[in-house]
């Protein structure tokens, strides 16, 4: 964590410095920050119309879904300015700091993640290939809730992942474990299951406020960046 923090402000002290500044504020603080976890931000990058249009619906997809979510950390902001590898990003500020999560603050992370393409999806009645990492990143979520965490009925609470980890000793242990065909079947079925409960509650949420999205993408088509304190207090209320 020292090592984290010092490389942050070392990189918040040369941005300051490539501005001709003599201190490091927040603002340099936040674009390291963004620059470490996401990449260097890449305005040469030439996006045509359509594809920026097509990112700017699929981030405020995020955006609208992660804003309706009960259990979701509060949105900072929502960019459409290409950064390392990404074309887009949607940003959340934790109020505090976490040493686990709920098991409704889980669902409702997977909710937002398929907030993009459902936008995409509804608005051009066509996706693309961008949500390649949100599923990635939704069906190891909920992997992990069904084989580690005790979090499906079904399964139960029970350690059926494909690895054990040994936590008492020096170091990490891992060894394979194998489980029965029918075990491995109950395990697809409920991943699905909850990827496809939030894709359903995602979508519900896009359909009944298709005028936020709307207006949020819009918004980021003209100013490309957008922080929280510039959401409507509509988009922040929270709905089931």
């Amino acid at each position: 964590m020292l090592f984290r923090s010092a490389n942050l402000i070392n990189e918040a002290a040369l941005i300051a410095a490539r501005g001709d500044k003599k201190a490091v504020g927040m603002e340099e603080l936040e674009e390291a920050r963004d620059k470490v976890r996401w990449g260097r931000e890449r305005r040469s990058r030439a996006l045509d119309e359509h594809d920026k249009k097509v990112t700017a619906y699929h981030e405020a997809g995020h955006a609208l879904v992660m804003a309706k979510c009960k259990h979701t950390e509060p949105l900072h902001k929502v960019t459409i300015i290409p950064r390392g590898m990404y074309l887009g990003a949607t940003f959340q500020l934790p109020e505090k700091d976490k040493y686990s999560e709920s098991k409704n603050q889980l669902l409702d992370q997977i909710t937002g993640i398929m907030g993009g393409r459902i936008a995409e999806e509804l608005i051009f009645g066509d996706f693309t290939s961008g949500a390649a990492g949100d599923i990635m990143q939704a069906t190891h979520i909920a992997r992990k809730m069904v084989t580690e965490w005790g979090m499906s009925t079904k399964i139960g609470m029970v350690n059926v992942s494909s690895h054990e980890q040994h936590m008492f000793l020096g170091r990490d242990l891992f060894k394979g474990r194998e489980i029965s065909e029918q075990t491995a079947r109950e395990i697809d079925e409920e991943v699905r299951r909850i990827i496809d409960a939030s894709y359903a509650h995602a979508r519900n949420i896009i359909e009944t406020h298709k005028d936020k999205l709307i207006a949020l993408a819009e918004a980021l088509l003209e100013f490309e960046t957008l922080r929280s304190e510039e959401h409507t207090s509509e988009l922040q209320s929270p709905c089931n």
